[in-house]
């Protein structure tokens, strides 16, 4: 019998070896991760940890895989401007929580040399380093809030917050 499968045919063997969907994380941070991380920055080797060690901590509080990634951009454009602009400076992770949400903010503080027109470096397409100029805009639209504070001569401080959903 040329042609018969060896065996029993077995129809819908694909359908019931499927996995079932993975679970979505619970929605609170693990154990093992602190509350609060601070990483010293100084050059492009802190970017990356920086980045690592925000999405460490937003997939310890349950954000999606698009929230991943808009939290480790939003962090690696934060660290690569402090590397750019002022060469040192910190940045600061932290597990937040308002009315049952939670949530990871992002604080980049350094004591460059300050931004001389704020509202001019929030504009899209405006960079004063011959890039494309969405650093910082880009990280506002990727983060639910933003604060800045910028003094020239004594630094800036970037405060951005990510709740999960």
């Amino acid at each position: 019998m040329k042609g018969r499968p060896v065996g029993r045919e077995r129809r819908g063997a694909v359908a019931s070896a499927r996995l079932p969907a993975a679970p979505r994380p619970e929605r609170r941070a693990a154990v093992d991760l602190p509350d609060e991380t601070s990483i010293p920055v100084r050059s492009d080797a802190d970017v990356i940890l920086a980045r690592q060690k925000g999405r460490e901590l937003a997939a310890a509080l349950g954000f999606g895989p698009a929230d991943l990634t808009f939290v480790a951009t939003a962090i690696s454009e934060l660290t690569r401007n402090i590397v750019l602009y002022a060469k040192r400076g910190l940045i600061v992770l932290k597990r937040i929580e308002q009315n049952g949400n939670l949530g990871i903010m992002v604080v980049a503080r350094d004591d460059g040399p300050g931004i001389p027109n704020v509202p001019r470096a929030l504009e899209s397409g405006f960079s004063t380093s011959g890039g494309l100029g969405l650093g910082l805009p880009g990280v506002r639209r990727l983060t639910d809030e933003f604060d800045i504070v910028s003094e020239v001569g004594r630094g800036t401080t970037v405060t951005v917050k990510k709740w999960t959903r």
